[in-house]
């Protein structure tokens, strides 16, 4: 397996990976191809993938607050789970974000996501009850 950052040819399998692993997306919002390469440019070593034989298997998309970074996105296509790849890819983000001088990793898991959540835990993660996510978003895509 090899990490590497993606470019914004490799949309599709990115897309077609996060369709696999079941993650919802807003394909015509955030996540939409305009709204990823405008990240990518912005940042390139902010996306992250997993590959084994020059197949997609893994990603995660990295994004920092200046204070804090955050892993986004993570997921591995269910045909190679349970060997390390998520772990690889946590790994793969704190280095990055560490080489832009943050210091706190932080990721986002919907309460009901316990196989994410003890993975983040696992990579040494805190699991914190003291703060309430609110969001305001200016239309349903994004």
């Amino acid at each position: 397996m090899k990490i590497r950052s993606l470019n914004i040819d490799e949309y599709k399998d990115i897309i077609n990976l996060w369709k696999r692993a079941k993650l919802p997306f807003k394909q015509h919002g955030r996540d939409s191809r305009e709204s990823i390469a405008k990240e990518m440019a912005a940042n390139p070593e902010f996306f992250l993938g997993a590959f084994e034989h020059e197949r997609l298997i893994g990603v995660a998309i990295l994004s920092c607050d200046v204070r804090k970074g955050w892993i986004n996105r993570l997921a591995v296509d269910p045909k190679y789970r349970s060997r390390g790849i998520a772990r690889a890819l946590i790994a793969g983000s704190e280095r990055v974000l560490k080489n832009g001088g943050i210091r706190v990793f932080c990721a986002l898991i919907e309460a009901d996501n316990t196989p994410s959540k003890e993975l983040f835990k696992k990579c040494g993660y805190v699991e914190g009850h003291d703060i309430i996510y609110f969001s305001k978003r200016d239309a349903e895509e994004v």
